[in-house]
């Protein structure tokens, strides 16, 4: 019995602030209620005889005072939010006080004042700790028991009573046992209640990261209503999106209705601007019926005159609840892990042949080399000798010397060709570094093209993702084969540069004022040893359009801008902020 009773007293578990303040406010109306309906009852039945007469001053005192102090209560319990328990505990203990009085007042036993008794020892084991609750109980029983025995003495030793209030005291201790029972339960509920939710707020920002994160897009529509949409979607539909807003929480019910507030304008401008610029995909995604899936292709249009084409998988996925989930997957990715196969294949083959090659190449082009060297020495023997015969056989050296010199720089194209292939077979995983290309692009001009007419116009100043080795020979490549075809001839050749953002996505022209790539080279363009210089190697835009897929970044060739224009089309890594910036080198 003792352990037991131990345990019971050093039970402390209560219920959480925001259940013990809900559940307070609620008694706290409940003793004011009561007050009224007490004070009403006391004067309707004080005016049920034919002689209209008072209360007594004592129930009237102790009544008004109890309406008093119970409006007082609830106002200091609803404004003021700290230590609730001790407010609630004085007010349990205001209404034994005020029960024992009213039962003094009464005279004889009074069933209705003794059943509000076990109305307070209920709430004190629900809303107090548990010693405190046994405190009030035994408050009550006190206050029951002596009445009784007060009122048995002055009835001439009626003991009947007397045990009437010793089974009311049983009563209040088998009630408060009960109520710390379902109290207790309640309690642990709470408890895993509070850890499910608990789980379930760190599941849903694993989610929320795991889908913001996503390459893919994720699109949910319900009753024609987008409810969802990653920021994959708004990037691949190049639609605006803030990222400072975020899925609404369960954690801080505050915070979370701000949170649902701004998502819900977030989505309704989303499906907006959905609307407009993507309305053939709105409509077939509606178009699909329900419960059935459905994988299509989707060309994506032109972007703020940007250029910006590409094509998205698009994936409907019927879900349970009645509601479609979209998934959009690029292309581009496929065709990059495609690009970089073909290149691990071609790496694979050149390795080997490159260095075969290289061989009897070398030792073709150092004979050839001494071939001419025997030309010049015998030319010069044959004019010292200054005779005719001698003069037929310059004219014969001097064809050799031409042939010979042929074979040596064929020898030095082929090795070109080499050496680019074997960068093909070379080729690394990109190591991406963020470069902001204000502070980049000028240092790199310096760099490699200094003296040389290159005009650099930033209108953005963004930051991008890429390998810098791998960037520059990009550039390297492209404002070279500017230079190379300008319709000025050197020095007065000129490339232009344009930086600026479109969307989510930061675009670099390349521009010169040549004639540009003619609709019959336009399809080969970018095809592997295609070339229109014939000391070219036909490598160069390949190899840079190569480099460009490892990192994620589309080269184009645009034909109906007014200049030749060659344009990079790399994802932001921020939003950057707008300026205006102009630079020769």
């Amino acid at each position: 019995m003792k352990p037991a009773i131990t345990h019971y007293l050093h039970q402390d578990e209560t219920l959480p602030l925001i259940q013990l303040r809900r559940l307070g406010l609620i008694y706290s109306s409940y003793r004011f209620i009561v007050g009224l309906f007490s004070m009403l009852m006391v004067y309707i039945t004080a005016q049920t005889g034919n002689i209209a007469s008072l209360p007594s001053f004592l129930q009237q005192t102790v009544l008004s005072f109890y309406i008093l102090l119970s409006l007082i209560l609830l106002g200091l319990f609803y404004v003021v939010h700290k230590k609730m328990r001790r407010q609630l505990a004085f007010g349990l203990v205001l209404d034994v006080t005020i029960l024992s009085l009213l039962l003094y007042t009464a005279g004889a036993p009074d069933l209705q004042l003794t059943m509000l008794y076990m109305v307070v020892v209920a709430a004190s084991f629900m809303l107090l700790h548990s010693s405190q609750a046994l405190i009030i109980t035994l408050l009550a029983i006190i206050f029951v028991i002596y009445q009784q025995f007060f009122y048995a003495i002055a009835n001439s030793m009626n003991l009947a009573n007397l045990g009437n209030a010793l089974l009311m005291s049983a009563s209040f201790l088998a009630v408060g046992g009960l109520s710390w029972s379902i109290s207790y339960r309640l309690v642990q509920l709470e408890k895993v209640a509070a850890s499910h939710a608990k789980e379930v707020e760190r599941l849903n920002v694993i989610n929320q990261e795991v889908i913001t994160q996503m390459a893919n897009g994720v699109i949910v529509i319900d009753n024609q209503h987008v409810v969802l949409a990653n920021l994959a979607a708004h990037q691949l539909l190049s639609l605006p999106y803030n990222a400072s807003i975020t899925l609404p929480s369960v954690s801080n019910e505050a915070d979370s209705s701000t949170r649902h507030e701004s998502y819900t304008e977030l989505l309704t401008d989303f499906e907006q601007q959905l609307s407009k610029q993507h309305t053939q995909l709105l409509h077939a995604c509606l178009s699909v019926s329900a419960g059935q899936s459905c994988t299509f292709t989707y060309d994506l249009p032109s972007v703020a005159n940007a250029s910006i084409f590409g094509k998205l998988r698009v994936h409907i996925i019927p879900l349970t609840d009645g509601s479609k989930l979209i998934m959009l997957e690029d292309l581009r990715r496929e065709q990059a892990s495609a690009q970089q196969l073909k290149l691990a294949s071609l790496g694979q083959l050149t390795a080997s042949i490159a260095h075969e090659i290289r061989n009897p190449l070398a030792a073709i082009s150092q004979a050839s080399q001494l071939l001419m060297e025997d030309v010049i020495e015998i030319e010069e023997r044959n004019t010292t000798n200054g005779s005719t015969a001698v003069s037929n056989s310059n004219d014969d050296l001097s064809g050799n010397y031409e042939l010979y010199k042929m074979i040596f720089a064929q020898t030095k194209r082929v090795n070109r060709i080499i050496e680019d292939v074997l960068k093909l077979s070379r080729q690394q995983a990109a190591s991406q570094q963020s470069i902001v290309l204000a502070e980049w692009m000028p240092t790199f001009l310096e760099n490699y093209f200094q003296g040389h007419d290159i005009f650099l116009r930033v209108k953005t100043q963004p930051t991008i993702s890429f390998d810098t080795h791998q960037l520059e020979q990009v550039l390297i490549n492209l404002i070279n084969n500017g230079l190379r075809y300008s319709s000025y001839a050197n020095p007065h050749a000129y490339v232009e540069i344009e930086i600026y953002c479109a969307d989510n996505d930061v675009i670099i022209d390349v521009l010169d004022d040549g004639a540009g790539v003619s609709t019959e080279s336009l399809k080969h363009l970018f095809n592997p040893f295609f070339t229109t210089d014939q000391a070219g190697t036909g490598l160069g835009l390949y190899l840079s359009q190569a480099f460009c897929e490892a990192n994620q970044t589309r080269l184009l060739y645009i034909p109906e801008h007014k200049k030749t224009c060659f344009r990079l089309i790399a994802p932001s890594a921020d939003a950057g902020t707008y300026g205006s910036m102009n630079k020769k080198t």
